[in-house]
C-alpha cells in the first residue's frame, strides 16, 4: 500500500494527513500525539476515526497540523485521518459519516467591522 494523503481544515487549522500501513505509530508535527495533545478529550477525538472502523493499530499516520488553537487542530486531524479511511475503503464512509466525521465544519470567526469594535460589538454610545 502506498501511501495516502489527505487534507483537513476547521477555523484556521490545517492539518495534512499521510496514513500508510503499520503498527499505530500516530505522529503530529514529529512528536507523538499523546505528547502533543495534553487532555484524554483530544487525543480520543485523533483515534475515534480508527476506532469506528476498527482499525486502531493498522495504520501509521504522519501529520503536519498548523494554524489555530488545540480544539481546531484536532477536528482538523479528525477529519483529514477520516477522508484517508474512506480513500482506503469506501465502505466506512456510511459509519464516518453517521458520526458525522465527513463534514468538514465551515464555521470561521467573523471578521471586524470598521467603526464598530468588534464584529458585532459596537463602541460604547455616549449621549452628553
Amino acid at each position: 500500500m502506498e501511501v495516502i494523503n489527505t487534507i483537513g481544515r476547521r477555523k484556521t487549522s490545517v492539518a495534512r494527513v499521510y496514513l500508510s500501513e503499520g503498527k499505530g505509530n500516530i505522529t503530529i508535527n514529529k512528536k507523538d500525539y499523546k505528547d502533543y495533545f495534553s487532555t484524554d478529550l483530544q487525543t480520543g477525538k485523533v483515534d475515534q476515526a480508527f476506532i469506528l472502523t476498527d482499525t486502531l493499530g493498522k495504520y501509521d499516520a504522519t501529520i503536519n497540523v498548523d494554524g489555530g488553537g488545540f480544539t481546531g487542530q484536532v477536528e482538523a486531524i479528525r477529519l483529514g485521518i477520516s477522508r484517508a479511511l474512506v480513500k482506503i475503503d469506501e465502505e466506512y464512509k456510511p459509519l464516518l459519516k453517521a458520526e458525522g466525521l465527513m463534514t468538514r465544519d465551515s464555521r470561521m470567526v467573523e471578521r471586524k467591522k470598521p467603526g464598530q469594535k468588534k464584529a458585532r460589538k459596537k463602541f460604547q454610545f455616549s449621549k452628553r
